[in-house]
This record gives structure tokens, sequence and C-alpha cells, in this order.
């Protein structure tokens, strides 16, 4: 689950909102169904922001939590604990820069960014300085707007937190997701073998993607997989520690990324507390964590993204007004890989010797 702080600029070094625009709003806390596409005022930004004029945004598992307000953990830590504070739903984002902030110094109006930021899905959003990277030249928006949140969970479970190494052997198990499809890339261009997990709909997805090996969740259980691995990651399942523990060298490390379909309470993190609590016990390592949103993660991302050695599976593409189909399919379950919500198109209209999104 990646760390999303709710901040607001000083009154003081806030820009006063000019114009309106659309977006993807909502009034209370529930499903898509209380989701409405409106005209708003466009963001005012701080000092150290930058307004991004949207071209493309991303939908992952950090909006539908933020759209729900569930875990109740999320609404104590600041988002609104009866409505959220934030209308506009959206946290990946990519677009180009329509204005800076006095204390701006990385960026200059017109520059092609990604990143994270408060309320992407809408024509404008603010971001930090510090959550946005230059977009490559060759990567599309709509690429680069699936990045930033599924790829730093990624990078740091691997990296940061897995410690992989070239040669070691790595299974990912709910690999067809936002996640999942990103760690596959990166273990793989880190000089890990890869093995994956994944429903029967999407095995050819990850065998695409560079799987060695490839188990359905609907036919293998995990008892059945016969191989041990060195890095196990399991993201957003419920799988019990003792059928983890068995896939796991006498060394190796579990990482469980997430949790899907906890309590509403506390997201079902009981088992994390488990996994960290048994650790020091074991010659195996059990661990978790709550990814940052960094700038050195994004610029590596980007880094993976302008060689080709990573490029984001994007499951569906959604213009801005049909934003809430691609919130009824991702809460339908029925998503692969990443979901683009489109805001601006007009690029697409140009020659294709200058389409970027």
């Amino acid at each position: 689950m990646t760390t999303m702080t709710a901040t607001t600029p000083p009154a003081s070094a806030i820009a006063p909102a000019r114009g309106r625009m659309r977006a993807v709003t909502r009034d209370r806390y529930g499903d898509s169904s209380v989701v409405t596409i409106t005209e708003v005022d466009r963001p005012a930004i701080g000092a150290d922001e930058v307004l991004v004029h949207v071209r493309a945004a991303g939908l992952d598992r950090g909006t539908e939590h933020l759209l729900t307000g569930r875990p109740w953990l999320l609404r104590v830590a600041g988002f609104g604990l009866t409505r959220p504070k934030q209308p506009i739903l959206g946290l990946d984002v990519a677009g180009t820069v329509a204005a800076v902030g006095s204390d701006v110094t990385r960026f200059a109006v017109g520059d092609a960014v990604f990143g994270i930021a408060d309320g992407s899905f809408a024509e404008y959003a603010a971001a930090k300085e510090n959550k946005l990277a230059h977009k490559p030249d060759d990567v599309r928006f709509d690429q680069a707007a699936v990045t930033a949140v599924s790829g730093i969970t990624a990078l740091q479970a691997l990296t940061d937190v897995g410690g992989v190494v070239e040669g070691q052997r790595v299974l990912i198990i709910g690999a067809s997701g936002g996640v999942g499809s990103f760690a596959l890339q990166i273990a793989r261009t880190l000089g890990a073998s890869v093995d994956a997990v994944a429903g029967t709909s999407n095995l050819d997805l990850v065998r695409s993607l560079g799987a060695d090996r490839v188990y359905d969740h609907h036919v293998d259980d995990l008892t059945d997989i016969d191989q041990t691995y060195d890095l196990v990651l399991d993201i957003g399942g419920r799988n019990p520690l003792r059928k983890l523990r068995r896939l796991l060298t006498a060394s190796g490390t579990l990482v469980i990324v997430g949790g899907e379909n906890g309590n509403r309470v506390t997201g079902g993190i009981g088992r994390q507390l488990r996994a960290v609590a048994l650790s020091p016990f074991l010659a195996q390592r059990l661990t978790t964590f709550i990814s940052s949103e960094d700038r050195s993660h994004i610029e590596a991302l980007a880094g993976l993204l302008e060689s080709g050695a990573v490029v984001p599976a994007i499951g569906g593409r959604f213009m801005l007004e049909h934003a809430v189909d691609a919130l009824r399919t991702m809460e339908s379950g029925a998503t692969s890989g990443k979901t683009a919500i489109v805001v601006d198109d007009s690029i697409q209209k140009r020659p294709p010797s200058t389409r970027n999104c």
C-alpha cells in the first residue's frame, strides 16, 4: 500500500485558482455510485507545487481506498473522518506543466512530467515538485500515467525491502495486477529469474511480461508448487503464512505487499503483524512495508521506461467522462495490469510522428 499524505499548503503560499475544469468528484465515501463528472475550480498551487495540465491519469488500489474510505485507519490518517477532504479522485498523473510555484526549480512551463498528484482525475492537478519526474520523450502519456504509484511499490518491495540480487529466484503472487506487472519486469531487469501466480485469464499476460513459470491460482494451490525461492512477493493476497513459508528457501525472504479484502477497520493487517513478530525467530525473513512517494524512485522508473526495460501493462483505457465505468470494472475484479484514464486526447489527433498518448 502506498503512503498517501493529506497536506494543504499554507494559505500565504497558495496562488488564486483561475478558470474551471472537468473533474471526477464525490462528496462522500462509497462505491462508484457516489462518483460524478462535474465542473470545479482549477486547483491553486503552493510555492513548492506544480500545476499539471493532465493528459492521462492512472487508476490504482490507493484510489479505490480513498473512494470507499476503507480501511477506516485511512480516515484517521487525515483524509476526512466522515467525508473526504479531497473531492477529486486520482493519484497517478502524466501531463504538461501549466504553472510552477515560486520555489520550484526542476520544472518549467511546457515540460512533460509524470508522478503523483492530489486529484489527478481532472483536467488540471496540483503536485509537489518532489513527486514528479520528467517524462521520457518516447514514452506515451498514458504509459507514464499508470507508472508511479504501482511502480514505486514494486521497486521498493524488490530492492529496498526484498534486497533482490542478480541470479536469485523470485516468485510473484498476484503478478497480473498493477504492482505485480511492474515487479515482474523490474525483477527480470535486475537479473532475477521470475515465476508468477495469476488467474486463468491473465496467464498469457504474465508470460508476455517475462515469467519463466506461470501458475494458475484457480487451479494450482500454493502447496502444489514444488519450487523454492529466494524472494516471494505476496501482492494483495490473503495467503496463510504457513503456505508462503513453504515456498521460501531456508534463508529466503517473504515480502507482503498490501492485502485486499481485509476487515474494514484496519484493512486486515493482522497477517502482516504476525509475520513481523514471527520473523526474528526464523532463519527465513518475513516482512512487510508501507511504500513512500520518493522522487528518487520515480526518476528510477523514468529510466526503466526510457530504456524499454519496463513497459506498463495497460489493461484498459477510459476517457475522463467514462471514469465511473473504469471504477466499476475495478470493483468487479475484471482488471488486469493498469487502467489509464485519458483526460486530454487532442494529441491523438496529430500525425503519428508526434503522437504521445
